[in-house]
């Protein structure tokens, strides 16, 4: 019995021992490297600017707009420099009067200013406080990116 014993486990290890294992491969692997090269300091630096150079917006508007009367065009000053990265439009709302929009720029691109502008309504004689908002949009998109504000004070000489 012990003979058997013997012959049956040489018998069943030479069996196991002569099969090659089976390799069971679960998921995918990175692919070898192809054209890929490590950046240089200076190109990451190069990409960071141009991120935080996208991300910068500089307003640029004269804190007092003169009007001759409240019918003709007048001195408004209103800029998007060439640094911005995005179009802009501009209106300005009065402070007093329930926020009454009198004037809206339209687009301007970066690069571009108004220096005179017609008021979307008469105002009589008088100082206006008001507040200019920026709204600034996407050049791809054209949906809004975002909103910065300054005040300004509309005078009407006559």
């Amino acid at each position: 019995m012990l003979l058997a014993l013997i012959a049956i486990g040489g018998g069943t290890y030479y069996y196991f021992s002569q099969k090659e294992p089976v390799r069971v491969v679960s998921g995918d692997y990175l692919p070898d490297k192809k054209g890929a090269k490590k950046m240089t300091d200076k190109e990451v630096n190069a990409a960071e600017q141009k991120e935080v150079d996208a991300s910068k917006f500089n307003m640029v508007i004269k804190p007092e707009a003169l009007f001759q009367n409240g019918n003709d065009t007048g001195k408004l000053f209103i800029q998007n420099p060439k640094a911005n990265a995005y179009p802009i439009e501009v209106i300005i709302t009065l402070d007093e009067e329930g926020q009454e929009k009198v004037y809206s720029s339209g687009a301007i691109q970066p690069g571009y200013e108004v220096t005179e502008a017609k008021l979307d309504k008469n105002l009589t004689k008088g100082e206006y406080p008001a507040t200019a908002t920026f709204n600034i949009y996407d050049p791809e998109t054209k949906e809004k990116r975002g909103q910065v504000q300054a005040s300004i004070t509309i005078i009407v000489l006559t």
